[in-house]
């Protein structure tokens, strides 16, 4: 297992990416959660003044 970890001497650069990757991921749902809520807020808002 520890040879697995220690990735044959390249854990300094290979673990570092991983964190990195799964980092931007998560950022990219979050924005991507929050740019469909402001949308479909901004749909609701226009489809509220169009029925008044």
């Amino acid at each position: 297992m520890r040879e697995f970890l220690d990735m044959g001497g390249y854990a300094a650069y290979v673990w570092p990416s991983y964190v990195v990757t799964i980092g931007v991921i998560v950022v990219n749902v979050i924005w991507a959660r929050r740019s469909l809520a402001r949308a479909r807020q901004l749909v609701r808002r226009r489809a509220a003044g169009e029925a008044s």
